[in-house]
C-alpha cells in the first residue's frame, strides 16, 4: 500500500498525478519553444553563412529582352542594339536593398585571348516594362591596385558605387548606368597599364574590345559612343582616361579618380613608341590636332592625397578644343573607393550623365480625346514632357559646367597599401615579383 510520504494530509498519489499534468504540459511547451528558437537561430546563422542563401545561383538579365522580343508592336528602335549573344552564364554574388543584384561570369576574350572574371550590375529600371525596348548606357568600371583576380567595384558593393547610381537615377541626377566591372591585370604580380604591352597579355584589347563586345552580347546597349563611358580609380583611372582618348570613336567620357597620367609599368622596358601609343598626354595632343570627336574627362582628387597638380597640369595643357575637362575636388577625400564614390555623388555622376545618352521609356497609349481637350495630350502632363517618363531628365549641355575653385590639396604624398610610390607622387604598386596574393587588402579599401 502506497502512502503519502509527507504524512501531513497532502494529496494522494492519484491526485498528485492529476495536478502534475498541467506542469508536464507547460514543460513540453517550454521545451518545444526552446527547440523552435534554437532552430530559428541556427537557420539564421546558416543563412548568414550562405547555406540557404541564393548567392551563387544562376542569374538571367533577359526579362526585358524577352518582353520586348515577344511584342510584335515594338520593333527595335533606331540607335538601340538588342543583345546579340552568345549569352554568358552568370552567378549571383550580391544583392542590394532595392532587389538589384551583382553577378559574375568568366570571359575569354575573342580578340585578346585573355581569360578573366567580369562582374555586372544592372539598375532596376532595366527590368521595368516601360524600358523593355530601350538601350541603357554602359559605365565600364575599373579598379586600382592589383585589379586581379577581383574587381573591388563588383566584389565590394559596400563601397557604394551601385547605390550611388541607384540614388542618382531616383533623384534624376544620374543616368541608370549598367556597370560592367572587369579585372584589369593578368596576374597579381604585374601592372599592365591597361595596355597591349609587347610580349605581354593584351589587357588593352581586353578592355577596349572584349569587354564592350561582352556587354553588347548580353544587354540592350546604344549603337553609338554616346552610350559608352569609363570610370576608374588609381591605375584603373589611368585605364579609363587612356581608353577614351585612344578610342574617341567608341567611348565618349570618363571619370578618372586619383589617376596616373602617363604609363609607367616596368613591363614596357623602355619601349618608348609603344608607351607613346598609350600615353594620355600624347593621345590628347593627337586628338586636339585632329579636331575631335569631343570627349569629356572628369578628374577626381581628394584633398588628402597627392596628384592634383598632375591633373591640373593636364587640364591646362590639353583641356581645349575637343578635350573637355573638369576637376571634382573631394574634401577630406583619400586615395580609396569610398572617397571617390562620394565625389561621384557630389557632382561627377551628374556631370557625366549630361553628356551621355539616356534610356527612354515607351510612350503611354494616347487616351481618347474628350470634349475641350487637345488631341494627343495627356491629362496633367506639362507641355513638352515625355509621356511615360519615370525619371527627371538630365538636360545635355552644349559645354560641360566649369567647377568652382576648390581649396588647395594637402601637400603630402600618398601611398597605396603596399607602400610603393609611383613617378607622379601617388603609387599604385607597380613592380615585378611583389605580388600580394589576390590583392585583398586593396580590394577591402577600394584603393
Amino acid at each position: 500500500m502506497h502512502q503519502d510520504q509527507q504524512g501531513d494530509g497532502g494529496a494522494t498519489s492519484g491526485e498528485r498525478r492529476r495536478q502534475d499534468r498541467p506542469d508536464r504540459r507547460k514543460r513540453r511547451i517550454l521545451i518545444s519553444g526552446g527547440l523552435g528558437l534554437a532552430l530559428l537561430v541556427g537557420a539564421a546563422a546558416a543563412y548568414r553563412s550562405g547555406l540557404f542563401s541564393d548567392i551563387g545561383d544562376p542569374v538571367s538579365f533577359e526579362k526585358s529582352h524577352a518582353a520586348a522580343s515577344t511584342t510584335a508592336s515594338a520593333p527595335v528602335r533606331p540607335g538601340v542594339r538588342m543583345p546579340t549573344g552568345p549569352k554568358a552564364g552568370f552567378v549571383r554574388t550580391s544583392r542590394l536593398p532595392d532587389g538589384t543584384q551583382i553577378a559574375q561570369t568568366t570571359l575569354t576574350g575573342a580578340k585578346s585571348g585573355f581569360t578573366g572574371d567580369v562582374w555586372v550590375w544592372v539598375p532596376k529600371e532595366y527590368d521595368e516594362p516601360a524600358y523593355a525596348a530601350s538601350a541603357f548606357p554602359v559605365l565600364i568600371s575599373l579598379p586600382g591596385g592589383r585589379g586581379y583576380p577581383k574587381n573591388y567595384w563588383g566584389t565590394g558593393p559596400g563601397l557604394g558605387l551601385q547605390q550611388a547610381v541607384s540614388d542618382g537615377a531616383k533623384a534624376g541626377t544620374s543616368l541608370p548606368f549598367i556597370l560592367v566591372m572587369p579585372v584589369i591585370n593578368a596576374d597579381t604580380k604585374h601592372h599592365f597599364d591597361g595596355s597591349d604591352i609587347p610580349g605581354q597579355p593584351k589587357m588593352g584589347t581586353w578592355m577596349a574590345d572584349d569587354v564592350p563586345d561582352f556587354a553588347k552580347a548580353n544587354f540592350r546597349t546604344f549603337t553609338s559612343r554616346d552610350g559608352w563611358a569609363f570610370m576608374g580609380s588609381s591605375s584603373g583611372g589611368f585605364g579609363a582616361l587612356k581608353h577614351v582618348l585612344k578610342y574617341p570613336d567608341r567611348f565618349k567620357a570618363a571619370i578618372a579618380s586619383g589617376a596616373d597620367i602617363v604609363p609607367d609599368s616596368p613591363l614596357w622596358k623602355g619601349n618608348t613608341q609603344a608607351m607613346d601609343e598609350n600615353n594620355p598626354e600624347k593621345l590628347a595632343e593627337r586628338l586636339i590636332g585632329e579636331g575631335g570627336p569631343d570627349v569629356y574627362l572628369n578628374f577626381q582628387i581628394g584633398t588628402k592625397e597627392s596628384g592634383r597638380e598632375k591633373a591640373e597640369k593636364f587640364m591646362r595643357e590639353y583641356g581645349k578644343g575637343p578635350v573637355h575637362t573638369r576637376l571634382q575636388v573631394i574634401q577630406d577625400g583619400e586615395h580609396n573607393g569610398k572617397s571617390y564614390v562620394r565625389g561621384m555623388r557630389e557632382g561627377s555622376l551628374e556631370w557625366i550623365s549630361k553628356v551621355m545618352s539616356a534610356p527612354t521609356p515607351a510612350p503611354r497609349p494616347t487616351p481618347p480625346a474628350t470634349p475641350g481637350s487637345t488631341p494627343g495630350s495627356t491629362p496633367g502632363s506639362a507641355p513638352g514632357s515625355t509621356p511615360g517618363s519615370t525619371r527627371r531628365p538630365v538636360p545635355a549641355p552644349t559645354q560641360p559646367p566649369t567647377p568652382a575653385p576648390a581649396p588647395e590639396a594637402k601637400a603630402e604624398g600618398n601611398r597605396d597599401r603596399d607602400g610603393d610610390r609611383d613617378g607622379d607622387g601617388h603609387g599604385h604598386g607597380h613592380g615585378d615579383g611583389d605580388g600580394d596574393g589576390d590583392g585583398s587588402a586593396e580590394d577591402a579599401a577600394g584603393r
